[in-house]
């Protein structure tokens, strides 16, 4: 077999090399040195920077990446898995669910009464005739409201999510009738409502 001999001269170079990035096939080969650890470092850091960019939330005004069918059809099941229809539509806890969604989000007369006075859900397929996409990601984002209906849920989401409720009961069209005005604290409501304040059940026996 034939001995390789490698020069004085350019084994010393080999060894007191600074760090330059060189291409070696698919990989990156770093040598050893101060400066390549630098290197090494501002690397890692750009890197980082990079993926943090990518992966964060896109902000409110960003376009979907879905097609307008694909968000209603989206949008459908959301508004069935989130519990929408339990306080939005008439009807649907007492049977089951058995409503046509030609009826879904018309909004109800049974109102939810806590310390804030008496709410009733709004008539979604109304409201979201008269508000546009970008208030209802607005609204979304800053409002807060009062059990059971709470915001804040709804900030989990992501940006497609929102719209995709949004294009879903704006595609049913509008339908029924306003729910009632909400009744202010202390006052008395004239229409069926559900306590949803904590009652306690006395002192032990």
């Amino acid at each position: 077999m034939k001995e390789t001999r490698v020069r004085p001269d350019r084994l010393a170079a080999r060894e007191n090399a600074s760090a330059t990035p060189e291409k070696d096939g698919n990989f990156l080969r770093l040598s050893a040195g101060k400066d390549g650890l630098m290197r090494v470092l501002a690397t890692i850091g750009v890197m980082t920077t990079a993926l943090l960019v990518v992966t964060a939330g896109r902000p409110p005004s960003a376009a979907p990446t879905l097609s307008n069918a694909a968000l209603i059809e989206r949008g459908r099941m959301l508004v069935g898995f989130g519990s929408c229809n339990d306080c939005h539509t008439m009807g649907w806890r007492e049977t089951d669910g058995q409503v046509p969604v030609s009826q879904w989000m018309t909004g109800n007369t049974v109102g939810f009464r806590g310390p804030w006075g008496t709410i009733y859900p709004v008539n979604v397929r109304l409201w979201f005739q008269e508000t546009s996409e970008e208030d209802w990601l607005k609204a979304i984002a800053t409002r807060a409201g009062h059990p059971p209906m709470k915001w804040t849920d709804l900030r989990t989401l992501d940006i497609d999510d929102r719209r995709a409720i949004y294009r879903f009961i704006h595609s049913l069209g509008p339908a029924g009738t306003p729910a009632p005005i909400d009744v202010p604290p202390g006052r008395e409501p004239t229409t069926p409502y559900i306590n949803i304040i904590p009652q306690n059940s006395g002192a032990p026996k």
